[in-house]
């Protein structure tokens, strides 16, 4: 097992993942120390005996939410006692098996050597990838970039990132959203807002059919109404920020530095 990190953490929000949720510690155990999940509200019974694996591993902590509050929320929660015991950026994964374990280690090493960035996984599509949601993300990703003035932004929506934990924690509490969906996005179009730069590298994503222990919690309608919400709101903070956008990207300010 790796040597424990001061400073960076990998950080699992899980929701009813079933049997895949384990095998996605394990792999993440395997490329990095610690490594935290954040249960939120699960039904499905992996919370209590995460836990008990936690008790035989230093390695891993577990919190077990009573209620599910979304993604979001659930992740905040992790970076709020991340931030308690000291550490500064945390590389948050799904659960379900989707994002690549093995690449922790790099997406860490290029968060260490720039610190003051946000390290985005730009996702690379294999045949598992329905073509829906591969060009319903185009329509996302075009919205990004308008709304961070072309800050860099790889991918919105792929939540396989290594996050500064202050920045974020600042950018949460101080609106009301970003607690579900809407949290991968809307993360990096407020921390690019914020000054925070986008370092991006390109890691695979696979979606997993049932039979593999594959889960999926996205609902096209719901969801895509939420996004478009979110993109709504956003554009209206856009161009009031815009002047100040533009007086960056000009003088080569944060997020638009080298």
């Amino acid at each position: 097992m790796p040597d424990a990190s001061r400073t960076h953490l990998v950080l699992i929000p899980s929701y009813n993942t079933g049997e895949r949720l384990f095998s996605t510690v394990a792999a993440a155990r395997a490329q990095w120390n610690p490594v935290w999940v954040v249960i939120d509200g699960s039904d499905d019974g992996t919370g209590e005996r995460l836990q008990q694996m936690a008790e035989s591993d230093p390695g891993l902590r577990v919190w077990v939410l009573t209620q599910n509050q979304g993604k979001g929320s659930a992740v905040l929660h992790g970076l709020r006692a991340a931030k308690e015991a000291g550490f500064t950026h945390a590389l948050t994964m799904d659960s379900d098996g989707q994002h690549p374990a093995d690449l922790i280690p790099a997406f860490m090493q290029a968060s260490l050597r720039r610190p003051e960035t946000m390290v985005l996984g730009r996702p690379v599509f294999d045949a598992s990838a329905p073509m829906l949601r591969v060009r319903g993300r185009r329509v996302s990703n075009g919205w990004t970039q308008l709304e961070t003035l072309f800050a860099g932004v790889g991918d919105s929506l792929y939540g396989f990132r290594v996050y500064p934990v202050a920045d974020l924690i600042a950018v949460m509490e101080r609106q009301p959203w970003m607690r579900r969906f809407d949290f991968d996005t809307e993360a990096v179009v407020r921390l690019a807002w914020r000054g925070v730069k986008p370092v991006n590298i390109d890691a695979p994503v696979k979606y997993l059919t049932a039979e593999e222990g594959g889960v999926s919690h996205f609902r096209y309608g719901r969801d895509n109404v939420l996004l478009t919400w979110m993109h709504a709101r956003l554009m209206v903070e856009f161009v009031l920020r815009l002047p100040l956008l533009l007086f960056r990207k000009l003088a080569k300010k944060p997020p638009f530095q080298d």
